[in-house]
């Protein structure tokens, strides 16, 4: 078994890669929560907090509102939330209620926001009074399939007195939400006794959530993920961690819930473990350092650009961060410079995880309490196998330490994209979920990615990986963030171009930059242009972001050709 699985000489003592993880409707993770740990806070969402016996309350109640609603086996219900006491009670409400989750960003555009309703066949939208959220959704009462709408206020779930001030401090911030039969309150969704119908759950078949992919190389997909593949991911994210002490943990929760990252490692999880979970709206700096001095999370899971914003703040030493314990970080290469920096001011452990959205998303990460390679995404998860295949052939299995398709399997990965039967087909080879991701194995069965199939750039032919390029400008002192892309060149066919952004107080120019990297990459490696922003484009979970810059580095180009 070795042979096939050579990560199990170096598993973490505590962890059974063969370990038996259970096939469960999604919502038990709190149901068990709520038996055990009635009396335990569960949510804290900016100093408001609820207890399980009191979540459980609301969710039955919601659970009950949705039925009336017409929510059921098969129907979608659309989540346009911020992080938010109403988007687990909305979430979990749904799953109890037979219906489907479908998650929706606050920052997508009203052309992305109609494709998903669309296609997906949302009827019912929950979202907040907010001027950011409701116009965009009141809209699509008119120019969508959505029918009803439920909106939340944020005022309801805010602590004497920041709910008696909001309205007034905020007025410009709430949206005036018409009084017809289109809209539901959720104070009103929650207005019955909770008795809702129990749903027969056939959990490897029945949709929990279906999450839209990026959509970064074309129009996105709805991932089908079921109850049983939620329910593992969280349990297997559980396994992982040998710091977890059930009905004691509190998680920051600052990663948005409608991404698959926090929904199953921020929200999933803590509930699972009868914790709380420390909400903000969204990730600002200051405020975050406040709340993990104040409220003491143990767990920090993140997105680089949040390590490396704590890394940088020229008053980190006035906070506190010795409560976390382990984070986590994922959603993008975690540059070895950052790790160690955060480790060092913080003192908690930081592993590199990886995943998609199409396994739920986990399915490989460092080892907490072993041995961490450098570049490494880490080992398979129980009861998850890592293959890599020829990039041309997905059928071809490739020696241990060859270059290929990274390929996933295991009880996290969709059952397939929603209405795209060819697409699943493709994607879905052999049992085997093909990840679109270049890497290899090693010796001991740690998973080394090189880059994103398609983020490779050519240069004269060879094969030039971003990340190698960024990992060696990121070893630079006086760099705070660096993305790095291939454009057109009229010699070696592509060139790599770099965008840098600098830490604030430090110089560095383009010369300086090449001298540095001399002795870190090679010639070919070697970035051809370098251009320095104030700021770098990020993704909604706040990920550095490529798409802008190709997008702008084509128009470019098409301009200068005259097209």
């Amino acid at each position: 078994m070795s042979d096939q699985h050579p990560w199990l000489s170096k598993y973490p003592n505590h962890v059974r890669w063969d370990a038996e993880i259970p096939e469960r409707p999604l919502y038990a993770l709190l149901d068990d929560s709520v038996a055990k740990f009635p009396t335990n806070e569960s949510m804290d969402f900016l100093g408001k907090t609820y207890t399980y016996s009191e979540l459980g309350d609301m969710v039955n109640h919601a659970a009950a509102g949705f039925q009336e609603l017409g929510v059921g086996k098969g129907v979608k219900v659309g989540l346009f939330l911020p992080n938010c006491p109403q988007f687990i009670v909305s979430y979990f409400g749904i799953l109890k209620a037979g219906g489907t989750v479908v998650n929706y960003s606050p920052l997508y555009s009203e052309e992305e926001l109609l494709h998903q309703i669309e296609d997906s066949k949302t009827d019912v939208m929950v979202t907040l009074s907010l001027e950011a959220l409701y116009p965009k959704m009141g809209a699509m009462l008119q120019k969508s399939r959505v029918k009803k709408l439920v909106v939340g206020a944020l005022q309801d779930v805010l602590p004497f007195p920041k709910n008696l001030l909001f309205p007034l401090v905020k007025s410009k911030e709430i949206a005036k939400v018409p009084s017809n039969s289109s809209h539901v309150a959720f104070r009103q969704l929650l207005n019955n006794e909770g008795r809702y119908s129990s749903q027969d759950i056939d959990v490897n078949e029945d949709i929990a959530v279906l999450q839209y992919t990026g959509g970064t190389t074309g129009v996105s997909k709805g991932a089908m993920l079921t109850h049983a593949n939620l329910y593992a991911n969280a349990q297997q994210a559980l396994m992982w961690n040998p710091d977890i002490e059930y009905g004691k943990e509190r998680m920051m929760g600052v990663l948005p819930f409608f991404h698959v990252f926090a929904m199953t490692v921020v929200m999933n999880l803590t509930i699972a473990t009868g914790g709380s979970i420390v909400m903000r709206p969204r990730f600002e700096l200051d405020p975050v350092l406040q709340d993990i001095t104040k409220k003491k999370p143990t767990l920090f899971p993140g997105v680089p650009t949040m390590y490396t914003a704590i890394n940088n703040h020229p008053k980190l030493a006035s906070f506190d961060l010795t409560s976390i314990k382990t984070c986590m970080s994922g959603g993008a290469p975690l540059p070895l410079e950052v790790k160690q920096r955060f480790e060092q001011l913080s003192g908690c452990k930081l592993v590199e995880g990886y995943g998609l959205t199409e396994c739920a998303p986990v399915a490989t990460t460092n080892p907490f309490d072993g041995l961490n390679k450098e570049g490494s995404i880490g080992l398979p998860i129980p009861g998850t196998t890592i293959t890599i295949v020829d990039k041309d052939d997905p059928h071809k299995i490739l020696a241990q330490g060859e270059d290929g398709e990274i390929c996933i399997s295991g009880p996290q990965v969709m059952k397939g994209y929603w209405g795209r039967e060819e697409a699943t087909a493709e994607t879905i080879v052999d049992g085997r979920l093909r990840t679109g991701d270049v890497g290899h194995m090693d010796e001991d069965g740690y998973v080394f990615i090189m880059d994103r199939k398609k983020d490779l750039v050519l240069v004269s032919g060879f094969n030039v990986f971003p990340r190698t390029v960024e990992e060696g400008i990121y070893r630079n002192p006086a760099v705070a963030e660096v993305i790095v892309i291939g454009v057109p060149d009229d010699y070696t066919g592509e060139a790599v171009k770099a965008f840098v952004k600098l830490k604030d107080g430090s110089t560095l120019n383009a010369d300086e930059l090449k001298d540095f990297l001399k002795d870190k990459l090679g010639k070919h490696e070697m970035p051809k242009h370098v251009e320095f922003r104030d700021e770098l484009p990020k993704t909604m979970i706040g990920k550095l972001s490529k798409k802008e810059l190709v997008a702008e580095e084509m128009a470019k180009q098409a301009t200068a050709s005259g097209g």
